[in-house]
């Protein structure tokens, strides 16, 4: 097994969240555009139903609004916490 696989796996066991499930959501996120609000909810949706972690539409409209704005923060964990609990 190598680096990669080692990697996949760990995820893989952390999350549950199997490798050609995550590889096909960095394919999706690659060759969409991510200002396009239909790819971003579908990419939302994706998430949440990997993670099993609900999102309102609320939280999902001020996701979509910070990405297609440019107002991602720099300190990732503050927004998720701030906007995902």
């Amino acid at each position: 097994m190598n680096l990669s696989d080692n990697l996949f796996k760990k995820v893989e066991n952390k999350t549950k969240v199997d490798k050609d499930t995550i590889v096909s959501l960095a394919n999706k996120l690659q060759k969409n555009n991510l200002k396009d609000e239909t790819t971003l909810r579908e990419v939302i949706r994706e998430l949440s139903n990997m993670t099993g972690k609900s999102v309102s539409k609320e939280q999902e409209n001020k996701i979509i609004d910070t990405i297609v704005k440019d107002n991602v923060p720099k300190n990732m964990d503050k927004f998720i916490n701030d906007n995902l609990n």
